[in-house]
């Protein structure tokens, strides 16, 4: 998993706060598909690029809420699927993080 001091391909890395990345390494980085998950709960699961969440990812919140959809910069973007805590889905679209409006109900 180290290349020259660097981290690189598959591992797991845990910090001192409870985070935990188990996936692609590049050059110290995530990169590629991987899962994080946070000490609270929390858990993202999908793309990487330049340790910023990227391409298709579902984030889970541990009251069961979900955005399954994609993400640009580490942020949610374009078209994704927000399901509440009571299980009720909706289609939407974002935009560097904020949701723009519903597709659908």
């Amino acid at each position: 998993m180290f290349d020259e001091n660097n981290i690189q391909g598959q591992g797991v890395y845990k910090w001192s706060d409870g985070r935990e990345y188990d996936g692609l390494w590049m050059n110290n980085k995530m990169e590629g598909s991987g899962v994080f998950t946070w000490a609270d709960g929390r858990r993202y699961e999908g793309e990487y690029t330049d340790d910023k969440k990227e391409g298709k990812g579902i984030f889970y919140w541990p009251d069961g809420r979900k955005y399954d959809g994609g993400w640009l910069n580490g942020k949610q973007h374009g078209i994704g699927t927000y399901t509440s805590a009571s299980g009720k889905t909706k289609q939407g679209e974002w935009q560097e993080g904020k949701r723009l409006h519903w597709l659908s109900n």
